[in-house]
């Protein structure tokens, strides 16, 4: 289905606010600007050099939930340009996020890059899938290398996404990237 990020966020609340304050004419303008839903040259790239992003979900008692996830490099695989896999590997064992996927299927990825300033958010229908279920994606998604225990998978088919604005976002940086930098001004 061709959707854009408006037809999931803009609710007629968010409509009514975006109206009170002063910025319903400009949000009115994004609305059938296009479609995003399927993943191009410019999220593909961006999806598979994440080391990590936050995962937000909803509980059957209407409550959110964001969990952070993290893995090796890339560990959010890009399957398809609307299907995105990872391994879940063995955390705290409250399994939150899962009981509500479980429960409701809808998500949103929040993927940050703090160096470039640049995020990600996806509106998604996730499943969580066990490994004897689907062997060759579940390989897929894996990375042996890692050495953490997978527990299953969890596949997300995106609905929709959007690129958010970059007017607040501190540049951090992870240690390699300070390595990298200093090694270069050594040279």
């Amino acid at each position: 289905m061709n959707r854009n990020f408006t037809d999931l966020a803009y609710t007629q609340s968010v409509k009514d606010a975006q109206e009170q304050y002063g910025s319903r004419r400009g949000n009115e303008s994004m609305e059938g600007s296009g479609d995003r839903f399927v993943l191009t040259e410019r999220e593909i790239p961006f999806i598979e050099t994440r080391d990590s992003f936050y995962v937000a979900t909803v509980g059957e008692n209407g409550w959110p939930y964001m969990q952070h996830r993290g893995g090796p490099l890339g560990f959010l695989k890009v399957i398809n340009e609307t299907t995105l896999a990872m391994a879940d590997y063995r955390g705290n064992r409250q399994y939150i996020s899962v009981g509500n996927i479980n429960a409701g299927g809808r998500v949103v990825l929040f993927l940050i890059d703090y160096p470039s300033r640049n995020r990600l958010k996806i509106w998604a229908e996730a499943e969580v899938v066990e490994s004897s279920e689907n062997p060759e994606l579940f390989a897929a998604a894996s990375d042996p290398e890692y050495g953490a225990a997978v527990e299953r998978l969890m596949v997300f088919t995106v609905k929709a996404y959007d690129w958010n604005c970059q007017q607040h976002i501190t540049p951090r940086f992870t240690h390699e990237q300070i390595r990298e930098g200093l090694a270069q001004l050594e040279t």
